[in-house]
């Protein structure tokens, strides 16, 4: 669990909550259900329209990732690389019995082309298209978080202009009272409760979600950058201190790898 997430969540609501307080202990008037089936309701068509039916699918897949812990795996990676590097010293027939401890997929894919004999550049090419062609799937979803984000104040809007029309039609049968003001207020306060739903879906959830998992897909290219480089050192067969210099570059220097853990 991303608890960074939900901090920011409750921290959000909080802060929303604490300013109504300042102004006023009548929560009920914020609650609406027919305004939150207007905003969720309306993003979720736009995006039916917008995308086809099973990516729209994904979305609360795509969405479970915001929630999910980070995994701060380069330093590892790159501590078994330079483990790997003295076995690939002694050649592919040594490396390939040692595959087996590979636990990362695109590592392990990697070291299974150079023991099948590809070519330095075939694969780098290779690999290098997995990560644009991952990229560009995971993007996709993205872009259906985005779109619920980019609608969700829209749809705040037409609910509020549907209340504004049902408050006017209204205050033709309340004129005989002579109580129009105060019938007034409180129409156009229960219309605007649904731009508020849709600028609190689109600012505190849909949006910050898009760029969370667009971070982490950014984070998740350059792990598979610094393996490519990795699978191509242990190609050309570099000695242990080598690979480990230059795959530290990769790395924060307080997370640099200072020593070399000699295996077999």
């Amino acid at each position: 669990m991303d608890f960074a997430t939900i901090i920011g969540i409750f921290l959000g609501l909080g802060l929303i909550f604490f300013g109504i307080t300042l102004l006023t202990q009548d929560y009920q008037m914020f609650w609406s259900l027919p305004s939150l089936a207007i905003v969720l309701g309306g993003s979720l068509a736009a995006s039916l329209i917008a995308f086809p039916l099973h990516e729209v699918g994904r979305v609360f897949k795509v969405i479970g990732i915001v929630f999910r812990r980070e995994k701060r795996e380069m330093q590892n990676l790159v501590k078994q690389i330079v483990e790997l590097a003295s076995f690939a010293r002694r050649g592919s027939t040594e490396l390939e019995k040692h595959i087996d401890e590979v636990r990362h997929p695109f590592l392990k894919d990697g070291i299974q082309l150079v023991i099948d004999g590809y070519s330095d550049a075939d694969i780098r090419e290779i690999l290098t298209s997995r990560i644009i062609n991952r990229e560009q799937r995971e993007k996709g979803e993205v872009n259906i978080v985005k779109t619920m984000g980019k609608f969700s104040p829209a749809f705040g809007m037409i609910g509020t202009l549907i209340g504004l029309v049902v408050m006017l039609y209204g205050m033709s049968a309340t004129s005989a009272t002579g109580d129009m003001a105060s019938q007034l207020g409180k129409g156009m306060g229960a219309a605007i409760v649904t731009t508020f739903y849709g600028a609190i879906l689109a600012n505190l959830f849909f949006n910050p979600a898009a760029a969370k998992i667009d971070s982490r897909i950014q984070k998740a290219s350059m792990v598979q950058l610094m393996l490519i480089e990795g699978v191509c050192l242990l190609y050309n067969r570099k000695h242990p201190l080598i690979v480990r210099e230059k795959l530290n570059s990769f790395l924060p220097p307080r997370e640099w790898i200072r020593e070399v853990e000699q295996k077999g």
